[in-house]
């Protein structure tokens, strides 16, 4: 009988582990293993900057929403200190007036970009989960860990400030420029040249960076670090009870700023229409809280006919949407954003326009030929951040599933049938997103039209609704078959063992 192998003695056959890339968390646990000591805190701040040297792609998308959050609330910032600073007989010419334009683009605006932030942040946390993990094995405490998150934040938030801050004070004296031109704005106000916007920016933004990270790093620091590494890999499978409540509590605000826009007296239309449109932001707000459940049972009832339509990648895809519930209300939400707010603007927008043409008057502030230029320059604003944050959240999510596309390759699965299931699946994620867009953007249109008309009925622009349905598609599908060619390539067996990321 042979010699039972010692404790330190080599499993015959045994495979070889990879060697861990240097510089990485792996490398880390190489050199803890000895003593086990726990990193220190020069030691975690060399790894927070390593990883955004080694990988600036993974926070490219992170870095795409936080110029966007810097830029916007410089470019209000700026408009509000503008108003402040003009002498008080100039400060309301015939119009609105520029604190209140600022004051109605900015609520919106600076509301979708930070939710964009948050987004975009909580999945570059997510992509680094083994790597988090990893050193939480090697004895890094949660506190080590979020202060590691919390360093590639500010670390990223510094990084775009100079160039988002000064995208802003140009988008600034543009905006203010076009608005004196369209006699909405007084000609003697100016933007000052005090750096107070970009201040209170850059504080407004690290802040809510900060939060976001601390949330998104919350999961990984608090659970034990034996079940930390194997958490990077899985996704909940129900949706908890707080997030229930929340989801609940954001659907009834949205009801209850639907019936405020559609009981709005009609020489009140700006009011309305803001109304409306904060509404659909605060519906969407509960697509994506609730979203798990949503898209489960949209994904249901879709995936039937691809089934049929495509009996082998249709039915990978359609169990793939369904049995990852999360994962695909993370997808779902950013086209939905995309769908809900373009279709909002452009219907209101449109009824706006048919109801005065209608009228035997002139139009009001809402149907006038600047209010329509102010409502498209906004719907513009809103589409950037959304297409922002669908391109970041797919590109995030595809790039997460190497391994699973590598244990497919292992059974048999080519690299074709996963492009083709992945466009599948591409396909149904825009279908649904477009359909709870769409959804909302009907219920808070139809109030608008119920204050202005007295009608439940928008006047829907078709065609303008279907391109922004096929510009919805024309991000997602290029977005996960573009992720998904470069997850799909290299060896299956080391993309399983983890030798890549």
């Amino acid at each position: 009988m042979p010699n039972a192998p010692t404790p330190n003695s080599p499993v015959p056959n045994a495979p070889t582990p990879a060697a861990p890339t240097p510089g990485t968390a792996a490398s880390c646990a190489t050199r803890a293993e000895p003593g086990l000591r726990r990193p220190g805190r020069g030691a975690v701040a060399a790894l927070a900057f390593g990883q955004l040297r080694r990988s600036p792609a993974a926070f490219a998308g992170s870095a795409a929403a936080l110029f966007l959050a810097l830029a916007a609330v410089t470019l209000f910032g700026s408009l509000f200190a503008a108003a402040a600073a003009a002498p008080a007989a100039e400060r309301d010419p015939a119009g609105p007036g520029l604190m209140v334009i600022a004051g109605a683009f900015g609520e919106i605006a600076v509301v979708v970009a930070f939710f964009v932030v948050v987004n975009a942040l909580g999945f570059a946390v997510r992509r680094q989960h083994r790597e988090l993990a990893l050193l939480r094995t090697v004895a890094a405490t949660p506190r080590q860990v979020r202060r590691l998150v919390r360093g590639q934040v500010v670390a990223t938030v510094l990084l775009m400030a100079v160039p988002g801050c000064a995208a802003g004070a140009f988008a600034a004296r543009r905006f203010l420029a076009a608005l004196q031109q369209r006699g909405m704005a007084a000609p003697a106000v100016r933007v000052p040249g005090t750096p107070l916007p970009m201040l209170v920016a850059l504080a407004a933004v690290l802040l809510i960076a900060l939060a976001a990270s601390a949330v998104a790093a919350r999961r990984i620091s608090r659970i034990a670090p034996a079940a930390a590494l194997t958490a990077s890999s899985t996704e909940h499978g129900r949706t908890g009870p707080p997030r229930l409540l929340a989801g609940a509590g954001a659907l009834v605000g949205g009801g209850l700023l639907v019936r405020l826009a559609a009981t709005r007296p009609a020489d009140q239309p700006d009011k309305a229409g803001q109304a409306a449109l904060l509404a659909s932001v605060v519906l969407l707000v509960a697509v994506a809280l609730l979203g798990p459940l949503a898209a489960r049972v949209v994904a249901a009832v879709l995936g039937a006919p691809v089934r049929l339509a495509a009996p082998r990648s249709g039915w990978l895809a359609d169990a793939n949407l369904r049995g990852y519930a999360h994962r695909l209300s993370a997808a779902v939400v950013p086209v939905s954003l995309l769908v809900g707010l373009s279709g909002t603007m452009s219907i209101m927008t449109s009824t706006a326009a048919h109801a005065a043409s209608r009228a035997a008057a002139g139009g009001t502030s809402v149907t006038s030929a600047t209010d329509v230029w102010l409502r498209q320059a906004e719907l513009a604003m809103l589409v950037c951040f959304a297409a922002v944050s669908t391109v970041n959240t797919l590109v995030a999510l595809t790039a997460d599933r190497r391994r699973e596309f590598a244990l497919l390759r292992l059974v048999g699965a080519t690299r074709r049938q996963l492009l083709r299931m992945l466009t599948v699946e591409a396909a149904l994620t825009t279908a649904i997103g477009v359909l709870l867009g769409s959804v909302v953007a009907a219920t808070a249109s139809a109030a608008f039209s119920a204050a202005l008309t007295g009608s439940a009925l928008p006047a829907v622009p078709v065609a303008t609704c279907g391109w922004i349905a096929v510009g919805a598609a024309a991000l997602t599908v290029p977005a996960v078959l573009g992720t998904g060619l470069r997850a799909v390539a290299g060896p299956a067996a080391e993309l399983v063992g983890g030798g890549r990321d």
